[in-house]
């Protein structure tokens, strides 16, 4: 069967990235694995197919090549004269899956792809691991697994663990750093699916997402808050209790504070965790009226306005 066009096998364009053609290949790589489908031979083929397509298409000289037209899906060279032993004019083979009494040696990606253990009738290939099918199997690192997991807003500032139930049946607790933010992606090492030909196994990548909180939100390592006060606690001063994200603490509102007021907590913010150095917490006030009114502090203010009065919107500029 002749050589597919390998942007066809990959179901990509010709003008895709190499970031698009990596994720083409690694999801039909996911699909087609061989030991998710042991003993069926025509997706073990499948397999090797877009495996060959990515390895022509993840080089950019030997893509460059192929959109020339120089050489044909399976790497071999399309124009240059064949010299003795069929090397190339121009010096280096493009070998295929031919007798290699025909094609020259040289540096062969197909046979890096597969082992380099094709058969090679009376030369140093024949022997161990070269058996009658000339093929010792594909070399392939194992592909990448896509998790997700899901926290609490606090324990993503602080740290925390998370199991997760892994592809192959394994269960494990995954570390949720101290400061991890929404969205960030942690790997798991040789996580996973399994390599083949002896390469590594790929690993699990974990997407960690962050929920948001009641009334805490963040900015890169600080955290801001609101927190409502009363008119004696704003007109006279006072001692409150404040949230953090390591419990509560006694903060002192200065006499006068109004709504708007912002009291900064150093080293109550979100550890930094290149620079191990905490960010702050913001506590921004918001002046609260009773509710229902109070009828005494109503006619204490219907008294007090009557000698004295105080124009805010036209200090703000809004008159």
């Amino acid at each position: 069967m002749a050589t597919r066009d390998p942007y066809s096998v990959l179901g990509v364009s010709r003008s895709a990235s190499a970031d698009d053609i990596k994720k083409a290949y690694r999801k039909l790589a996911k699909q087609h694995h061989p030991d998710l489908k042991p003993g069926d031979a025509a997706n073990e083929e499948r397999f090797k197919e877009i495996s060959a397509a990515y390895t022509l298409l993840s080089d950019a000289e030997k893509r460059a090549r192929y959109d020339r037209g120089e050489i044909d899906p399976s790497g071999q060279d399309r124009h240059a004269g064949f010299g003795p032993r069929g090397r190339t004019s121009r010096g280096k083979a493009y070998t295929s899956t031919a007798d290699d009494s025909f094609f020259g040696g040289g540096d062969d990606w197909f046979s890096d792809l597969f082992g380099g253990g094709r058969r090679r009738p009376g030369g140093p290939g024949a022997g161990a691991g070269a058996g009658a099918g000339g093929s010792t199997g594909p070399k392939v690192r194992g592909s990448d697994i896509s998790y997700s997991v899901t926290v609490p807003f606090i324990e993503a500032a602080n740290g925390s663990k998370r199991r997760i139930n892994l592809s192959n049946g394994k269960s494990i607790d995954v570390a949720i750093p101290a400061g991890t933010e929404n969205e960030s992606k942690l790997r798991l090492k040789g996580q996973g699916l399994p390599g083949m030909g002896g390469m590594p196994n790929g690993d699990a990548i974990v997407e960690v997402h962050v929920e948001s909180h009641p009334f805490f939100t963040r900015q890169d390592g600080d955290i801001h808050v609101e927190v409502p006060i009363t008119l004696n606690e704003a007109v006279l001063g006072a001692t409150v209790n404040v949230p953090t994200i390591s419990g509560k603490v006694a903060v002192k509102v200065p006499p006068g504070a109004n709504t708007g007021s912002v009291l900064r907590l150093r080293g109550k913010g979100v550890v930094n965790q290149a620079t191990k150095q905490p960010g702050d917490q913001y506590v921004k006030l918001k002046v609260v009226l009773p509710d229902p009114p109070d009828g005494e502090l109503v006619k204490f203010v219907e008294e007090w306005a009557k000698t004295r009065s105080y124009d805010v919107r036209k200090k703000a500029g809004l008159e």
